[in-house]
């Protein structure tokens, strides 16, 4: 499966809850107010991130094709597990044009498809 975005992913300090997360890590992703999802965490120059840090990193979502185009480049999208927020990704390159808000709709294709 191919990574949707790619962001800046900071995670809150030890004293606002924050915890270290490794590669793999699947918090659910506030796309929208109304709206949030799993996602998969891919951290590119490292395998685990702790409190406090940011790290890039590539992000999977599942089922983006439900909530398209929803995200511009410099959005903070919060990250949770449960109602606890761990940390916030800041998207720094849109991967999956579905979800490019900046997009026209004729260049919103994955793997050839318009929607």
């Amino acid at each position: 499966m191919a990574a949707d975005v790619e962001a800046e992913i900071t995670l809150l300090p030890t004293q606002q809850r924050g915890r270290r997360t490794l590669t793999g890590y699947r918090p659910a992703h506030a796309i929208r107010p109304d709206y949030h999802t799993s996602g998969l965490h891919e951290y590119l120059d490292r395998e685990s991130v702790s409190p406090g840090e940011t790290a890039r990193g590539l992000i999977t979502f599942l089922a983006p094709e439900q909530y398209p185009p929803t995200l511009p480049v410099g959005q903070d999208v919060p990250f949770y597990e449960g109602s606890r927020q761990i940390g916030v990704a800041r998207i720094t390159r849109i991967l999956n044009p579905l979800l490019d808000s900046a997009a026209r709709p004729a260049e919103r294709t994955r793997e050839g498809d318009a929607i």
